[in-house]
């Protein structure tokens, strides 16, 4: 029986060092700098890389690490009976004209999935969330704002009595928009759908990685859970 051919790695015919390669995706998406930012921090260190490089390498490893992220083991918490998921929608403009990002979350803030539409009416809204059902299952509760759309989509799959509305419950998922305005700002917005939609779940999956909810923990638990996502990270297409 012939043997399985290992995977070529996808660094190869690089003249860069894969860690090299890992800490400058990091940068440009974890964090809300420019890629020309990127390309002076990593000159303060001796790494003389052009702003070029880091736009060819986050556009050609960023979906690679997303990928490696969402196969790592799901969040235990997705197990428990009382999940809650909490769903918005953010406007967000390409070349001018306004379109929609979908978002969902759990209790804990970790993003299940973004979505990109033109309209934010029932249709639009009845996608998102049979999307994100499908790829997460049953939820005991979902927490929406009281945009009609929501009501109507549910209504239609059969989950209205799980729908809660209320003033500020609704808290969690607003919060979890703003990494992402931050690093809009910086980008100066988005000039082609696809981009968009290629970034939102990057840098969501990327920051709910190394989110550690440092507020919530000690200086050693928090010290431990960073250095454990750092080598997750580290480790990603190894």
């Amino acid at each position: 029986m012939p043997r399985r051919r290992k995977p070529a790695s996808p660094f190869k015919r690089f003249n860069s060092s894969p860690e090299l390669i890992r800490l400058v995706v990091m940068m440009y998406v974890r964090f809300p700098l420019s890629l020309r930012n990127v390309e002076d921090l990593l000159f303060e260190r001796g790494i003389d890389i052009c702003h070029e490089t880091v736009r060819f390498w986050w556009n050609r490893f960023g979906p690679m690490f997303d990928a490696g992220i969402k196969r790592q083991p799901i969040n235990p918490i997705r197990g428990f009976r009382q999940w809650r998921w909490h769903i918005d929608e953010m406007f967000v403009k390409i070349n001018g004209e306004t379109h929609y990002l979908w978002r969902a979350v759990d209790q804990e803030g970790e993003l299940l999935k973004s979505y990109v539409t033109k309209k934010r009416d029932k249709k639009a809204a009845l996608r998102f969330m049979r999307r994100a059902l499908k790829n997460y299952g049953r939820v005991e509760t979902i927490t929406t704002d009281g945009l009609p759309s929501y009501k109507a989509a549910m209504s239609e799959l059969g989950n209205q009595d799980r729908q809660e509305i209320g003033r500020w419950v609704n808290n969690r998922v607003e919060n979890s928009h703003l990494p992402f305005r931050r690093r809009e700002r910086v980008m100066q917005r988005f000039g082609r759908m696809k981009s968009l939609r290629k970034f939102a779940s990057v840098h969501a999956n990327v920051h709910s990685h190394f989110s550690s909810d440092r507020h919530l923990t000690d200086r050693q638990t928090y010290k431990t859970t960073r250095s454990a996502a750092l080598a997750d990270w580290q480790n990603l297409m190894a």
